[in-house]
């Protein structure tokens, strides 16, 4: 996947810390001069390519690696953030951009505006991700809707093993500063109506999901929403503990990868 191989240009991407204050992680990346380098010679390549027939299909693969060097590269340092690693318990405050379901079949929003109590601006988390536990029928999620609640983040985690599956470095290419989960109802601040901008590709995906779900028996409307729409809430535990078994995850793994904003 695309920011699997982004990930050569982060590894120790930078993560900020409260211990010691003000330290960072720098990650280690080519110089100016090796990505001028790399330019130079996907320009060189490409006008070889269109130069040359007799040799272009020869040049075809090693213009694509070296410009798949330079996009991975780029996609890096287009999310390139420092991401605090503190871990928060209290109050929050942030506007719905996305809906799922946790591996404990929990419904799980992605917040972004997020607002902590006594957290400096220049502190807050871009965006987190919070599984909803307990009593929570005092709203109806939907995109754009600004909601308060009491939850605990923590920092993305990295492998559990070397070689392992860093959540961390996903995280970080997805925007997600912190993830957590709450026990007391979330409740609606502001109507979806007045935090909609820049969300009309959501706002879209999910009554079609809506329309897919009920015009299908439960089980295939849920999996057929995920795979078209990406809204993955309606999908319980039991299901996709079939799915993986089956090995049929991967359609919706596929959607996740091209939806990656």
């Amino acid at each position: 996947m695309f920011d699997d191989h982004a990930g050569i240009f982060s590894r120790g991407c930078r993560y900020s810390s409260v211990r010691p204050p003000g330290s960072t992680l720098r990650r280690a990346e080519p110089s100016a001069a090796v990505w001028a380098a790399l330019a130079l010679t996907a320009a060189t390549l490409g006008v070889l390519t269109a130069a040359t027939r007799a040799t272009a299909p020869l040049l075809v693969a090693p213009l694509a690696l070296v410009l798949g060097l330079l996009a991975a590269g780029a996609r890096t340092h287009v999310v390139d953030r420092d991401v605090p690693t503190f871990h928060y318990d209290g109050p929050l405050e942030g506007r719905i951009v996305g809906i799922d379901r946790s591996a404990l079949d929990a419904v799980r929003l992605t917040l972004d505006r997020v607002a902590l109590r006594d957290v400096r601006p220049e502190r807050t988390l871009a965006r987190v991700r919070v599984a909803l536990h307990g009593d929570q029928r005092w709203i109806t999620p939907e995109p754009g809707l600004t909601v308060i609640l009491t939850g605990r983040l923590s920092p993305p985690q990295g492998p559990v093993e070397p070689g392992g599956f860093d959540f961390r470095r996903q995280a970080w290419f997805q925007g997600l500063g912190a993830v957590g989960y709450t026990r007391t109802p979330v409740l609606a601040l502001r109507p979806a109506g007045e935090g909609r901008a820049g969300l009309a590709v959501f706002r879209l995906r999910v009554p079609i999901s809506g329309y897919v779900q009920g015009a299908l028996p439960r089980q295939a409307g849920t999996f057929a929403a995920a795979i078209t729409t990406g809204e993955r809430s309606g999908i319980d535990r039991a299901l996709m503990e079939d799915l993986r078994v089956s090995n049929l995850a991967h359609p919706l793994a596929e959607f996740d990868f091209a939806a990656l904003r």
